[in-house]
Formats: C-alpha cells, sequence, structure tokens
C-alpha cells in the first residue's frame, strides 16, 4: 500500500546479470543503472554534471527476459518501479545501505537513440483451468460476455470521436502488422 514508486532515467552501468530462484525456477535479472542531473553554468557558458544517483535495478518474469535481449552496458534506459533500501554490513562490519529499484517497466530512452519493439508472444497462463469453465472466469471469479451494444469502446473506435475537419489533421493510421505464427 505504501510503496514507492519512482521513474529513473540514466544509463545501464552493468551487463544484466540472469539468475533462478532455487524454489520456484522464476527468473530474476539486475544490473545498475547511473542517473547524473545536468546544469547549465551560465558563467561558464557550459553544461556541467550534478549529483549522480546509481541504483541496482532487479527484474522478474517476463520483464527479465525481455532486458536479456534488450540491454546492454550504455543504453539509455527508463526505469519505472519501486524503490527501497537494503542494509548490509561490509566485509570489514561497516554498516552500509544501498537503494534498489524493483522494476515494473523497462525501456530505451528514446529522446537519445531509435529503438524497434518486437512483440513476444506469451508463454501460456501461468494457472490454468482444466475445463470450459476456465475460459469464463478472470481472477477466479465468474465472468460473462458484453452485449456487442454494451461495450464500451473497441480499438479504433476514437476516429468517431472527431468531425471530419478535425480528422483530416491526424496522421495516417499505422497498418497493423500481420501476425506472428506461433
Amino acid at each position: 500500500m505504501f510503496d514507492t514508486y519512482v521513474t529513473l532515467v540514466g544509463n545501464v552501468l552493468t551487463a544484466p546479470e540472469w539468475r533462478r530462484t532455487t524454489k520456484t525456477n522464476t527468473l530474476v535479472a539486475s544490473f545498475r543503472v547511473a542517473s547524473t542531473a545536468r546544469r547549465f553554468d551560465r558563467d561558464n557558458d557550459r553544461w556541467v554534471d550534478g549529483n549522480s544517483l546509481r541504483v541496482r535495478v532487479t527484474c522478474w518474469r517476463r520483464l527479465a527476459e525481455g532486458i536479456a535481449s534488450s540491454v546492454m552496458t550504455g543504453d539509455p534506459v527508463v526505469v519505472v518501479g519501486r524503490l527501497y533500501t537494503r542494509d548490509w554490513a561490509d566485509g570489514e562490519g561497516n554498516n552500509r545501505t544501498s537503494y534498489e529499484v524493483e522494476a515494473v517497466a523497462v525501456g530505451h530512452d528514446l529522446s537519445r537513440g531509435k529503438a524497434r519493439f518486437i512483440r513476444t508472444r506469451g508463454a501460456g497462463a501461468t494457472s490454468e483451468l482444466d475445463d470450459d469453465e476456465g475460459a469464463m472466469r478472470a481472477r477466479g471469479e465468474p465472468t460473462e460476455e458484453v452485449a456487442d451494444d454494451d461495450v464500451p469502446a473497441r480499438y479504433g473506435d476514437s476516429a468517431e470521436l472527431f468531425d471530419d475537419s478535425e480528422l483530416a489533421d491526424l496522421p495516417a493510421a499505422i497498418p497493423e502488422e500481420e501476425p506472428v505464427p506461433a
């Protein structure tokens, strides 16, 4: 309830490391990100570095899989996740604190480069009911179909929100890609 969510913009400092949990065999990836403030020094007429923050980022499951094929050292990234501190003692017995982010989303910073998104197919449900009733449930609760007249919106319906003169100012629609065969 009181998680602290942050958005971190910075560069990947270390190559992602992958592990699996011993109990559930869940994939975990972690890497470090540095975020350094920049400000313009008017007296010297140049940009200078300000304070910097170095954070360990931890990604779980599907996000960890995406990190494996997408992120490398030096990449500019945007990370969204829960910020927390980890207290520990170093080899000499000194108390230390480190900052960590448990990521819910990681992406490349497109203000500093280009990227192409490639959608991955899901490996299937994490839990599955074997009966026909399973398709009629969401998070274990029974569901029922919504009548066509009661559907709040469908993909592509946004065009109905504009009159023809406003539509002329909109960019042409991007055609959908063909589905990738399984």
